[in-house]
């Protein structure tokens, strides 16, 4: 019988196969290093990116945060000076309202009357005055309601006196003003 020893050939194959499995091991972890480093490089750009957005993202809020701001303040000065130009237009009201009413009451009066007294309290207006003629005190009250500044027109007190020997007639009358009425608050509705 012949033996041949070929552990030799089996030990060479042996490292053959090994080698090649070593070199494809090696390019498989190449390659495989290349995709994760290709991978990485990828995700980093689009992280530099995602950053880069929030910053500018973060730089426009910051900007629209100091316009917020200076619109709030734009309407805080706004409404203020709406307050104050309110203020303004009631004091020219109340400026030019007791004058013109004094004016008016002026002009209703007829002749031969004298008003000594007028006082305004809210809404309530009584005047006093003298008159030669029950007559004169009754066409100044007409007078009185047909104004658009005054209402409620009622005769309060009629009296003879006497001035300098002459008789006349002492009266008082109370009403209300008109704008003063009609800028008041309505009464609740009942409920039924």
């Amino acid at each position: 019988m012949i033996k041949i020893n070929l552990l030799p050939v089996r030990a060479a194959k042996k490292k053959e196969t090994a080698i090649q499995q070593f070199i494809i091991a090696g390019v498989v972890i190449v390659i495989i290093g290349l995709i994760v480093a290709s991978l990485y490089a990828v995700k980093f750009v689009q992280v530099t990116a995602a950053k880069d957005d929030i910053a500018t993202a973060n730089n426009k809020i910051n900007e629209l945060k100091t316009k917020i701001g200076k619109l709030e303040e734009i309407k805080t000065l706004k409404e203020q000076v709406k307050k104050k130009l309110d203020v303004l237009a009631q004091l020219r009201k109340n400026k030019t309202g007791p004058a013109q009413r004094l004016a008016s009451l002026s002009d209703l009066t007829p002749e031969q009357l004298w008003l000594t007294n007028y006082s305004e309290s809210g809404a309530d207006v009584k005047i006093s005055g003298i008159a030669f003629t029950e007559e004169l005190i009754a066409q100044f009250m007409k007078a009185l309601e047909a104004s658009s500044d005054f209402m409620s027109v009622e005769l309060l007190v009629s009296e003879q006196t006497e001035m300098a020997g002459t008789k006349l007639k002492k009266f008082d009358i109370s009403m209300k003003l008109e704008s003063a009425v009609t800028l008041l608050p309505a009464p609740p509705a009942v409920k039924k």
